[in-house]
């Protein structure tokens, strides 16, 4: 009889970072992710089917606390539902978008992480080059950004709660990196 596989996360296993209540980093999460590629309109009717608005301006966020978009470039949205909802999700947008499009389930390329607490943008600093300051990336921005050499999106949550999304097979250097900084700010 053939062996089930188990889904496993690069970071199972992993204790969060934490620094009394000034910093905590650790695994989102597990969701459904999918990408969307399209004109404007396309993002409309995606976005009933989805159950929340897309949003319309470049490098912003969009949620309601159980689903998110991230609108990464004129014509692409990163999609964040809860876990195992991906097929629904997928079929639903997929029914309702006439337009020629493009939508694609990344669920298992990418691997969420948190950073929180009032350190948190001091160690997002430490490797990704943009101003975190809230003036210059104010709560709901979401960009496409490198973290040392790994590609990411980075989201801004709250004053002091970012998302990061990242593939897979950069994981374990991501969070190696963050470690790092940490290690810094919390001596």
């Amino acid at each position: 009889m053939a062996d089930i596989a188990t889904r496993r996360d690069p970071l199972d296993g992993i204790a969060p970072i934490t620094a009394r209540s000034r910093l905590t980093i650790e695994a989102a999460p597990r969701g459904a992710r999918l990408v969307l590629r399209g004109p404007d309109s396309a993002a409309v009717a995606a976005g009933q089917a989805f159950g929340l608005a897309l949003p319309t301006a470049l490098n912003t966020a969009a949620t309601d606390g159980t689903r998110t978009a991230f609108k990464l470039g004129p014509d692409e949205w990163l999609l964040l539902a809860p876990e195992n909802g991906e097929a629904e999700a997928y079929a639903a947008i997929e029914a309702a978008v006439q337009e020629p499009h493009s939508l694609v389930d990344v669920s298992h390329r990418n691997i969420g992480i948190l950073v929180s607490g009032s350190l948190a943008a001091d160690v997002l600093n430490a490797g990704v080059m943009l101003d975190l300051d809230p003036k210059a990336f104010p709560v709901g921005t979401a960009t496409r950004t490198l973290y040392a050499k790994a590609e990411i999106v980075l989201w801004r949550k709250g004053a002091s709660d970012f998302h990061i999304e990242v593939w897979r097979s950069f994981t374990d250097y991501l969070h190696g990196q963050l470690e790092q900084a940490a290690r810094e700010y919390v001596k």
